[in-house]
């Protein structure tokens, strides 16, 4: 089925993450450039160590839900800090469970050490989902027209 590493092979292990005392405007006009819904919040002092994760429910939940003003807020003050996370050897199958028993949409994949090494969101499980459906239709075609 493959695990995350095959995910990260796919898209890459750069990881968009910002310090604990970054503004919520600047987080956003940071996840708005790079077209993406979460920043993995780091330790300044260890820019590896995971210590939040900063999502737009975040924003439409704890700013705009509570009428706070984004360049007035830290992303301490409003980002969710029990971050789920998994390691690269999880199952895909796995990783898509955590994420539906916790019902969130991006995962931090840290290594033996806790260390973030790449983020998984739901829409890179959903197309690997897609690839692998469309793999298994293919060798169904061929093997039935005779060609495998």
């Amino acid at each position: 089925m493959g695990n995350v590493m095959d995910l990260l092979r796919t898209k890459g292990i750069r990881v968009l993450t910002v310090t604990p005392d970054v503004t919520v405007f600047e987080a956003t006009a940071r996840m708005n450039a790079h077209k993406c819904g979460a920043v993995v919040v780091v330790s300044r002092e260890q820019p590896g160590n995971v210590v939040g994760i900063f999502t737009e429910r975040d924003v439409l939940q704890r700013v705009v839900g509570e009428l706070r003003y984004a360049d007035l807020v830290s992303v301490a003050e409003v980002m969710t800090r029990d971050v789920t996370t998994c390691d690269r050897l999880t199952a895909i199958a796995v990783a898509s469970q955590i994420m539906h028993d916790h019902r969130i949409r991006h995962l931090p994949v840290v290594d033996q050490a806790g260390e973030l090494c790449g983020l998984v969101s739901i829409g890179d499980i959903n197309a690997w989902h897609v690839h692998m459906q469309q793999s298994q239709i293919e060798q169904l075609c061929d093997y039935i027209g005779g060609r495998g």
